[in-house]
């Protein structure tokens, strides 16, 4: 159903939660990948890696405009996610020595 197509907010509110389970399905994807970067990298100082940061970012801007998409709304919930992809690579890549 398209957002239009909603006459209720209960609708909307299907749609969205039909939306969020798509969403952690990806986020789940997406962090098997992180585990694998940690058990990949050479050493903890590079699980941070700043220019790659920003290469997400832009990254995710451009398509989320191309989208239309809010690039604020996706550059704040980027680097949120982002940092916490972070916080838990560095987790796992500490668990993993």
């Amino acid at each position: 159903m398209q957002a239009d197509d909603c006459q209720s907010m209960e609708q909307v509110r299907q749609e969205i939660d039909r939306i969020d389970r798509l969403l952690v399905g990806l986020l789940a994807e997406r962090q098997t990948y992180v585990t694998r970067a940690a058990q990949i990298k050479p050493s903890r100082d590079v699980v941070r890696d700043p220019a790659r940061v920003e290469d997400v970012i832009s990254k995710v801007k451009a398509t989320a405009a191309d989208a239309g998409f809010s690039p604020k709304i996706a550059e704040t919930v980027w680097r949120a996610m982002v940092e916490e992809f972070i916080a838990y690579e560095d987790r796992e890549f500490v668990a993993n020595q």
